[in-house]
């Protein structure tokens, strides 16, 4: 059995050289050159599909996976907004609560909203259920604004935090970016005794 199996994969192996041997010396299988046709043809379509893109606008010319530098204008648009220009959605979330409000570019009011004034009482305010539904309720008021791009400003470390996002998105609102705008002490003030229970 050992010797059928090491002729067999002797002589797979030879076909497979001879196989390599024909493509690098620019032959191809059976004197047809189907396969190297394919390859160059899909090739060139990527290059025709580029051209005709380039020529509406520059954006294919200027377009970078990378993000623009400090300073730098960026040729991304959400609804013919730039990234600067596009709505914030500041999330607080508190230990007790979660507010949600939605503001323009330079931070005039539009849209506000609680889980207070979602109608959650007490310790139910603090729930991620009770964030989600004041997101999908400020989703709904900005939508009605006229709002579709927002960037997300995230603050506190509450149970709402990540809730909050999804009820944006599941309002209608399109989340462009998340930033965590979390307030860090580099040992700052002097905290509190320790409680005696």
């Amino acid at each position: 059995m050992h010797k059928l199996n090491c002729i067999l994969s002797n002589s797979v192996r030879s076909a497979c050289q001879q196989v390599a041997g024909s493509f690098n010396a620019g032959g191809s299988i059976c004197g047809t050159s189907g396969l190297q046709r394919a390859v160059s043809s899909s090739a060139v379509r990527l290059q025709e599909d580029a051209s005709v893109s380039a020529t509406p606008g520059k954006i294919s010319k200027d377009f970078s996976h990378l993000p623009p530098m400090p300073g730098q204008d960026s040729v991304l648009r959400w609804a013919g907004k730039k990234y600067e220009e596009l709505p914030i959605a500041h999330i607080k979330a508190t230990y007790n609560n979660t507010h949600v409000q939605v503001t323009d570019c330079e931070g005039q009011f539009m849209v506000r909203t609680s889980c207070g004034t979602e109608g959650f009482k007490n310790v139910k305010k603090s729930t991620p259920i009770a964030a989600q539904t004041a997101g999908i309720s400020a989703a709904a008021k900005a939508s009605a604004v006229g709002v579709t791009f927002v960037r997300v400003l995230v603050k506190g470390l509450g149970p709402g935090r990540l809730s909050a996002i999804k009820g944006l998105t599941m309002g209608g609102l399109e989340v462009v970016s998340i930033t965590d705008n979390t307030p860090v002490p580099h040992n700052g003030c002097r905290p509190r005794k320790a409680r005696r229970i």
